[in-house]
């Protein structure tokens, strides 16, 4: 599948064995019963490398999921209020969404109004300037508190420690 019509060849041991023409290099490998790897096709001439390209695939995906491995994936969680949320419910949910944080996840506060609740829509944001204080030593602010629709909502991320 080589096209060039000369290639710079390296070893499996990353020693240079120079330039030659692909026929003569693939040989080369198949005398060493290894495969013959189009490294750097932009490089003039192309650099080919041999070695055992099963061997170089399982090594690529097992570094690949070794990475994988130690990234954290950060979620979204959601925790709804009404503007008539009562002192104890809104301590139990503020310290649901602390303890989001301190997990490391963003937190989602949302208070939704319905029918003539919407009249009165102070009240739902006297609640969550409430909740923007009370949270404000373990949270920031990532988007602040916006009606949309029915719904004000605001999103917190964990404080850098």
């Amino acid at each position: 599948m080589i096209r060039a019509k000369e290639i710079r060849v390296v070893d499996e041991d990353a020693g240079q064995l120079g330039i030659m023409t692909p026929e003569q290099a693939l040989a080369l490998a198949r005398s060493r019963e290894l495969d013959l790897v189009e490294v750097a096709p932009g490089a003039n001439p192309p650099v080919c490398r041999i070695m055992d390209f099963g061997k170089f695939q399982y090594q690529k995906s097992k570094r690949a999921h070794e990475a994988k491995k130690h990234q954290k994936q950060v979620v979204l969680k959601e925790v709804k209020f009404r503007p008539k949320t009562e002192e104890h419910d809104f301590q139990f949910k503020k310290n649901h969404i602390a303890r989001f944080l301190e997990e490391g996840n963003k937190a989602k506060a949302t208070i939704v109004f319905r029918g003539r609740e919407m009249t009165h829509q102070e009240l739902g944001r006297r609640l969550m300037d409430r909740l923007v204080e009370e949270l404000n030593e373990v949270a920031e602010v990532e988007r602040p508190p916006k009606m949309e629709g029915y719904a004000l909502t605001a999103i917190f991320l964990p404080k850098k420690r």
